[in-house]
């Protein structure tokens, strides 16, 4: 079977997430034992017993998927007998890709979303920045609310370009909140906007990517096993420096995930599966590509 791993970003988490997993798999509490050790707080128990708003704040959310993810990943090697020929990762879900490609170590990568997500979280005052997700206008419309939203120096631009017609703009809250209403007029289905901690995807982050920049390079990056499609440029990680300016950018840039699903339905894949918690990339990748069917963790283990 040819296929692709995709990874979840922030927005996949819940509490009590992968407990069934664990049930069967001793792997999943290993690897969140091991994330444990380097963060200094049990990761599982937050999971599982929450609160959930500790476990929804960014620095904690980001240590929690990537550990999730990469358990599931070890589910697979040492249960299937072929790998995929593509990984690709929805923002954060970039690292675990990057992780199960062998190019970054585990113990890294832990150390490095847990200080991602702070410096995150430091980069932009509380209350000043916000997201907006908007699904039922075109690029051209997107860019309209943009232009129209914002008032002397405010940002609001693309975050996310989640599916066909659904779109997350980030930047100032005061503009993100205009944009709702501004989106709405121009006839846009949804316009809302989400409960987040920090503006993700936007030139406000550029702060935390020059300072996350300088963290990479303190960690031995290898090259993938795998190819791994990146999310400013929808191109293959060729070396340790490309990797290390991807990661960096895709701070303040962008994710262009209709894109890079896009690339995926040009490989002659059978499905794409979601390693990860929750259908959340399985919504936004059927209404990308309908051919190109996603299918869950659990259903790759059902079909083995």
């Amino acid at each position: 079977m040819n296929f692709a791993f995709v990874f979840p970003g922030q927005g996949s988490q819940s509490i009590g997430m992968l407990a069934e997993f664990a049930a069967d798999y001793p792997i999943v509490e290993e690897t969140y034992a091991q994330a444990s050790a380097i963060l200094g707080y049990d990761l599982w128990q937050l999971i599982q017993q929450g609160p959930e708003e500790k476990l929804n704040q960014t620095e904690y959310t980001q240590p929690a998927l990537l550990a999730g993810e990469v358990s599931l990943w070890r589910i697979w090697e040492n249960v299937g007998d072929i790998k995929p020929l593509f990984l690709a990762g929805h923002s954060l879900g970039e690292y675990s890709a990057l992780v199960c490609a062998g190019a970054i170590a585990f113990s890294d990568a832990i150390g490095l979303v847990a200080e991602r997500g702070k410096l995150m979280q430091r980069a932009v005052t509380v209350g000043q920045g916000g997201m907006v997700a908007i699904i039922g206008l075109d690029e051209n419309g997107i860019e309209d609310v943009c232009k129209k939203a914002v008032k002397g120096d405010e940002i609001l631009t693309p975050a996310n370009f989640n599916s066909i017609g659904q779109t997350v703009l980030s930047g100032d809250l005061a503009a993100a909140k205009r944009a709702v209403d501004i989106a709405k007029t121009a006839g846009a289905k949804v316009a809302k906007l989400l409960a987040v901690s920090v503006p993700s995807h936007c030139a406000l982050m550029k702060p935390a990517a020059e300072k996350l920049e300088q963290k990479l390079h303190d960690v031995e990056i290898k090259q993938p096993t795998i190819d791994i499609i990146n999310n400013v440029d929808v191109s293959i990680y060729e070396n340790a420096a490309n990797i290390r300016d991807g990661l960096a950018r895709q701070l303040y840039k962008p994710v262009r995930w209709v894109e890079i699903i896009q690339f995926l339905h040009g490989k002659n894949l059978e499905c794409l599966v979601e390693c990860g918690p929750g259908k959340i990339l399985a919504g936004l990748n059927k209404r990308i590509v309908k051919e190109l069917p996603t299918i869950s963790f659990k259903q790759l283990l059902g079909e083995k």
